[in-house]
C-alpha cells in the first residue's frame, strides 16, 4: 500500500475510534505511518481525508448489510426482519451512525460532507423502501421515495439515535414491528 491507502486505512481507524471531532491530523498520521504532508498532496486537507473515509466506512456497512427477507413485501414479517437485521450488525454500524451524528449536529464543521450526506438521502430511501416492500428501486417514484422512504429513514435515524444514547432503552425489533402495528390499526380504525 502507498501513503494514499495507508492514510485512508488510517483515517478510517480514527473515525471508528475517535469520531470526526475528536480526530486530528496527526491521530491519522500515528495510525497510518504516513508522514503529515501527504494528507495535504493525496487529500488536500484533513476534513477531505475524513469525507473519503467515512464515505468508505459507509459502503464497507451497506456491503456488510443483507438482512434476511422473510414474509412478503410490505409484511410485518419483513419489516421485523429487516429492522433486526438492522440491530444485528448495530455495533459495525456504531462508528457509521456515531460520525453521522456529529455530521448532523456540527453542519458548519464540514460542509462538504454534510452536502455529500444531503445527496445521498434519497438513494438511501429508495433503498430502504424497496428493502422492506420488494418494489424495484427503478419503479418508485420521486412521491414514493419522498413519502415511504422518508417515513422508513426516519425510524431508521430514530433507532439509531435511540440506540446510541441507551442501548438498554432502545426498541427491539419486535417492540418496533408491535408499534407499527399498533399504530398502522389506530389510523385505520379512525380513517373507517
Amino acid at each position: 500500500m502507498g501513503h494514499k491507502e495507508d492514510l485512508l486505512e488510517g483515517a478510517k481507524k480514527c473515525l471508528v475510534e475517535k469520531g470526526f471531532v475528536r480526530t486530528t491530523a496527526r491521530d491519522v498520521v500515528a495510525a497510518s505511518g504516513a508522514n503529515l504532508a501527504s494528507i495535504g498532496y493525496h487529500y488536500g486537507s484533513k476534513d477531505a481525508l475524513l469525507t473519503q473515509a467515512f464515505v468508505e466506512l459507509v459502503q464497507e456497512w451497506g456491503e456488510n448489510f443483507s438482512p434476511e427477507r422473510p414474509g412478503e413485501g410490505g409484511s410485518l414479517e419483513r419489516f421485523r426482519g429487516v429492522w433486526e437485521g438492522v440491530l444485528a450488525h448495530r455495533e459495525q454500524a456504531r462508528p457509521v451512525w456515531g460520525a453521522s451524528l456529529e455530521v448532523a449536529l456540527q453542519p458548519e464543521r464540514l460542509p462538504e460532507l454534510r452536502a455529500l450526506l444531503a445527496a445521498s438521502q434519497g438513494e438511501g430511501r429508495r433503498g430502504l423502501v424497496s428493502l422492506l416492500t420488494d418494489l424495484p428501486e427503478e419503479d418508485l417514484t420521486d412521491r414514493d421515495v419522498r413519502t415511504l422512504g422518508a417515513f422508513y429513514q426516519a425510524l431508521l435515524n430514530g433507532l439509531m439515535v435511540q440506540w446510541m444514547f441507551d442501548p438498554e432503552s432502545a426498541p427491539s425489533a419486535e417492540e418496533l414491528t408491535e408499534g407499527m402495528r399498533r399504530a398502522a390499526e389506530g389510523v385505520l380504525r379512525r380513517s373507517s
